[in-house]
């Protein structure tokens, strides 16, 4: 079996790679853990020169993994060079933070001495998506392996060359040889993965119905996981917004990547009294976005990452228009080769309609029509989703109070597009998973925090 890598821009094989057989699954596993047993024992600040080394190596080869990126999905080069520097800039974070954040915790009881040690678990299931190829890894692994755990990566089976080549990064900065190995597997040989005694966790980005079926195996075999899934996250336009500056970042958040973002801004709800202004001013915007070749840098977005996403998009927009949504621009399958789709703007849409209801992984928005600022908080939380939203406000104070206390999200923003950033928690709730990834809190979740009592 052949796992291919093909050009969505022009449908092309790249490459095919040969699937791992299940003698080199058992021996990249076992590699791995013997790495674990000493890797763990490196001092800290060990654990932070290599990851240093890392940002540097990618940096390095920035031009070579953005294009790697670009050829096997898709994504835009410049957004491509992009996420290879934010990979290195979270490597730099826990290389830099990671013994604040592994240091011991003193607790005052009756012993002589008691305290909460950070300790890692051993070998970390990685399941990860193509539409970041390199991004969605190294958040998982820069505090993975800087809190002293081994990684295994399961990359998705179209991005082969990116798994490969992060693979090679760790190697070319040093780390020691297993500490990160990729597994070139398709999704069927995951359970057993996960079910191997020497595998101790697995973090999933992914859809929600594959965050379920791995929720379903880790808790067959009692493993601890995260899961950041899907989402459908709405951005509220209310009434005292400054338009000209919501419609700039909700159209910046709306293309990024081609709309194929988990946190991609996907609802746009807007009060009644600013609907039809936003709704034409938001859809000029969008008319204007240009489609091409994502190696010309002169071009927004590029291809679809595979064909089949671009006739799921264009099935869901054909299904709310023949409900009653409207069409304001694109909504076309482009005659030309490749897996592209325009810069599409659903409006009037409502409850009953696909656009309202699921997610749209593609550059489509659905903009709603809300009563008033209550209801357009209702409209936000009425979605099985919950993992990024946006509010739009002149008022600080009112939009904090929306995001932090009406929204039902795992990361809300106030008068910006959502995105992830090394120094925040990122993660969901509802359908759109549990855990957290980045920051503190993501480098706690797998760690044994282990209590010491000393009498």
């Amino acid at each position: 079996m052949f796992l291919k890598s093909i050009n969505p821009a022009t449908g092309e094989i790249i490459r095919e790679y040969e699937e791992f057989h299940s003698d080199e699954i058992d021996n990249a596993i076992e590699a791995n853990y013997q790495a674990y047993k000493l890797w763990r024992k490196q001092p800290v600040s060990k654990r932070a020169d290599l990851l240093l080394k890392a940002a540097q190596v990618l940096r390095e080869k920035q031009e070579g993994l953005a294009f790697n990126i670009t050829v096997e999905m898709g994504k835009n080069i410049k957004e491509a060079r992009t996420e290879v520097e934010k990979c290195a800039k979270v490597c730099e974070y826990y290389a830099e933070n990671g013994a604040e954040f592994l240091s011991n915790e003193i607790i005052a009881t009756e012993a002589q001495e008691s305290f909460a040690s950070i300790q890692p678990i051993g070998p970390v299931l990685a399941i990860m998506p193509w539409n970041f190829p390199l991004w969605q890894v190294f958040r998982f692994a820069a505090p993975t392996l800087m809190a002293g755990n081994v990684g295994l990566l399961k990359h998705a089976s179209n991005v082969p060359g990116c798994a490969l080549a992060i693979e090679n990064v760790f190697v070319e900065a040093g780390f020691p040889q297993d500490v990160f190995r990729t597994l070139l597997v398709r999704s069927s040989k995951v359970e057993k993965i996960i079910g191997d005694k020497r595998v101790k966790a697995v973090t999933l980005t992914g859809s929600t119905p594959a965050g379920k079926a791995v929720a379903a195996t880790a808790g067959k075999y009692l493993k601890k996981c995260v899961l950041e899934l899907g989402g459908s996250d709405p951005y509220l336009i209310l009434k005292d917004a400054d338009l000209d500056a919501a419609v700039e970042a909700c159209v910046a958040g709306r293309i990024l990547n081609a709309g194929q973002s988990c946190i991609g801004a996907k609802r746009f709800i807007i009060v009644d009294e600013v609907y039809e202004e936003f709704a034409n001013k938001f859809t000029d915007k969008m008319r204007d976005i240009t489609l091409g070749d994502p190696f010309d840098e002169s071009k927004d977005i590029g291809p679809l990452a595979r064909s089949n996403f671009r006739e799921d998009i264009h099935r869901q927009v054909e299904n709310s228009v023949s409900k009653g949504a409207k069409l304001l621009t694109g909504g076309y399958i482009p005659n030309r080769d490749g897996a592209y789709y325009p810069a599409t703007v659903l409006g009037d849409v409502q409850e009953g309609m696909v656009a309202y209801h699921e997610e749209l992984f593609g550059p489509v928005a659905s903009l709603i029509r809300a009563k008033d600022e209550a209801d357009a908080i209702r409209i936000a939380n009425d979605t099985v989703f919950g993992l990024g939203a946006a509010v739009f406000t002149k008022d600080i104070e009112k939009g904090k109070y929306i995001a932090e206390y009406e929204l039902e999200a795992g990361c809300c923003f106030v008068n910006d597009f959502v995105r992830s950033d090394p120094r925040m928690p990122f993660g969901g709730v509802k359908e759109s998973g549990y855990g957290r990834e980045l920051s503190y809190h993501g480098m706690m979740e797998f760690v044994n925090v282990k209590g010491v009592y000393v009498k």
